[in-house]
């Protein structure tokens, strides 16, 4: 586990979230005292099942009519 002070961690974050991507667990200090810690996610992604969003998405009916209903339907 590092220590980095929080001005540090400012100018480095993209480094310091791709190192937390990887694995590592950073410290982010303040006045020398613990404020934060950057680390990887808990949970692990799930795969994707291919066949089974093939399955759900070929019995969609996805015309040109349809696209256009959705976005003139659709509240932005």
């Amino acid at each position: 586990m590092n220590a980095i002070n929080l001005a540090d961690a400012k100018a480095q974050l993209s480094a310091l979230v791709q190192r937390a991507a990887d694995g590592e667990t950073i410290t982010i200090l303040r006045r020398g005292k613990e404020v934060a810690r950057l680390g990887p996610p808990d949970r692990k992604l799930k795969p994707i099942d291919v066949e089974m969003l093939r399955k759900l998405t070929d019995g969609m009916p996805m015309t040109d009519e349809v696209v256009v209903k959705m976005r003139r339907d659709a509240r932005y």
